[in-house]
C-alpha cells in the first residue's frame, strides 16, 4: 500500500481521501477547513499540519483545489508543496483549471493533471472518471490510485491533456443539461407530463446523460439533485467557472463554439440572480422564467 498526500478535503476532495484510505492506502490530509479536516479523519485520513506537512514523504501527491490561483500556491508559492514533496513521488491535480496553469505547475516534475467527471456522488462511490495528461512512465504508476477513487482512467496525452479534455466535457455537459431543460420546459407548457417525456426521450434520439442521469425535474430519476430540491452535486458556480476556462481556451486556439458561448452567458445570469451554490441542473428555474 502506498503513503499518500492528499490536500484539499472538501466536497469531492473528502471522499476521495476518504475512498483512498478505505483501499488501504497510508492518506495524511489537509484542508484549510476544520471541518472538512475533522470529517476526513472520521474517514481513515491522518490530519497534516500544513500542505507542506502532506506532501512530505508521500510517494504520491494529491491535490483537489477550487481555482488554478489556488493550485499555483500550493504547488510553487507559499503552500510549499513542490518543495516539500519527495523527488520520486508522482504529483496528480486533480482540480479543474486552466491548461496554461496546469503545464507551468507540471515544469519540470512528473506531474499528472487529472480532473475529474462524476460530481459529489462520484466521489462518495468512487466511480468517478479520470482524464489524465502527463507521461507514460506517471501515468502508470498513478493508475492503480486513480482507480481506487474511480471506475474509468484514460490517459489523454501529455501534460496539460487531461485539463484540455475535462473542459471539452464540461461544455459538452452544460449544452447537453441546457437543451434537457428547455424540453422539459417546453413539455410543462405543451401539457406533456415529465414522465411522458423522460419515457420517450431516454429511449429514443434524445437520450444523453443530462436526462436518464441527472435528470433536472424530480420524479424520473430518483437519486438525481432535482429530488433534493436541487442541493449540488455539481454548483451552478463551477459549472460557471469550467465554461469560463472553456470559452478562454476557445479564444485560444481560434476553436469555434458558439453554444459553448451560449452557454456560459446562461449560467452567468444563473448565477448573478443566486443559483451559485445550486446544482447546475437548477438551471431549468432560469430557463423557465424566461421570456422570449
Amino acid at each position: 500500500m502506498a503513503k499518500i498526500g492528499f490536500v484539499g478535503l472538501g466536497n469531492m476532495g473528502g471522499p476521495m481521501a476518504r475512498n483512498l484510505a478505505k483501499a488501504g492506502h497510508e492518506v495524511r490530509g489537509f484542508d484549510l477547513s476544520p471541518a472538512a479536516m475533522d470529517a476526513a479523519a472520521a474517514g481513515g485520513v491522518q490530519r497534516a499540519q500544513t500542505a507542506a506537512d502532506a506532501a512530505r514523504g508521500a510517494e504520491f501527491v494529491i491535490t483537489m483545489l477550487p481555482a488554478g490561483k489556488h493550485v499555483r500556491d500550493a504547488w510553487l508559492g507559499e503552500g510549499g508543496m513542490a518543495a516539500a514533496s519527495e523527488p520520486g513521488a508522482v504529483l496528480l491535480d486533480c482540480s479543474t483549471i486552466d491548461v496554461e496553469t496546469a503545464r507551468a505547475v507540471a515544469a519540470g516534475r512528473p506531474m499528472l493533471d487529472a480532473p475529474v467527471s462524476g460530481g459529489v456522488m462520484g466521489a462518495e462511490n468512487g466511480t468517478l472518471t479520470f482524464m489524465v495528461g502527463g507521461s507514460e512512465e506517471g501515468f502508470a504508476r498513478a493508475r492503480p490510485i486513480l482507480e481506487a477513487m474511480g471506475r474509468t482512467v484514460v490517459h489523454c496525452g501529455e501534460a496539460g491533456a487531461g485539463q484540455a479534455a475535462k473542459l471539452c466535457n464540461n461544455m459538452l455537459l452544460a449544452i447537453s443539461m441546457i437543451g434537457t431543460c428547455e424540453a422539459f420546459a417546453l413539455a410543462e407548457k405543451l401539457g406533456l407530463s415529465h414522465q411522458a417525456l423522460f419515457e420517450v426521450a431516454s429511449k429514443s434520439s434524445g437520450q444523453c446523460w443530462s436526462l436518464t442521469t441527472y435528470c433536472p425535474v424530480p420524479g424520473p430519476v430518483p437519486g438525481s439533485p432535482a429530488n433534493r430540491d436541487y442541493r449540488p452535486g455539481f454548483a451552478a458556480a463551477l459549472m460557471e467557472k469550467d465554461l469560463g476556462l472553456s470559452q478562454q481556451a476557445a479564444e485560444a486556439s481560434g476553436a469555434a463554439t458558439p453554444l459553448g458561448a451560449a452557454a456560459l452567458e446562461l449560467y452567468q445570469r444563473f448565477v448573478k440572480l443566486g443559483g451559485a451554490e445550486t446544482d447546475f441542473s437548477g438551471i431549468i428555474r432560469l430557463i423557465r422564467d424566461s421570456r422570449r
